[in-house]
């Protein structure tokens, strides 16, 4: 028997045939704290819209906890949060959730990050899944915040949600170009949540 190489494969798009039963979009619902809705879309390196991607997001309850085990913060947990979501996006490349706007988190040396969202992007062509956060732009935590301080001053609006309305913020994911999202790698520390 010979064998034949193959050429390699990227991943997707299987979003929106495997995943559509997974989708999670609105983690508001009887949960405590100011409901946000958050909008956006998904530009690839030539300001296309990518239609198939698909964001997972993870943060911490309006108190600043997350649910999870290892999450041992003296704040209270929220029974009506989950504060895990999944969505994806439109053939326009547009997404769209709602959520509750997250407390501050401690980081490394209990310095307080400012409030935000987590966020994984899978898409085809990425064999690995991107990571980055949402922080809102009219927050004054933002000036404090250890990640962001960790990121060109240029570049930080990448990450910053814009109010868009009452309650609302868009935001924007670009691959490439001049106005690229920034994307992130964390360590993993124990006790500290990224």
């Amino acid at each position: 028997m010979k064998l034949v190489l193959t050429g390699g494969q990227t991943v997707g798009p299987f979003f929106h045939v495997g995943l559509d039963r997974m989708i999670v979009s609105d983690l508001a619902s009887g949960a405590n704290g100011p409901a946000i809705a958050l909008s956006g879309t998904i530009l690839d390196g030539d300001g296309k819209p990518i239609p198939d991607a698909l964001l997972e997001i993870w943060q911490a309850n309006a108190q600043g906890r997350y649910a999870h085990p290892e999450d041992l913060q003296n704040k209270p947990l929220d029974p009506g949060f989950r504060g895990f979501g999944r969505v994806a996006t439109d053939p326009h490349g547009r997404f769209a959730l709602r959520t509750i706007k997250p407390g501050a988190v401690p980081g490394l040396d209990a310095a307080k990050q400012a409030p935000h969202i987590n966020v994984s992007l899978f898409m085809r062509g990425q064999l690995m899944h991107l990571r980055t956060r949402i922080y809102f732009a009219d927050e004054p935590a933002n000036a404090s915040d250890p990640v962001l301080a960790l990121v060109d001053p240029a570049r930080r609006q990448t990450l910053l949600a814009q109010p868009d309305g009452a309650a609302a913020y868009r935001w924007d994911i670009f691959m490439q170009g001049p106005r690229e999202t920034v994307f992130l790698s964390f360590p993993k520390h124990r006790g500290v949540w990224a």
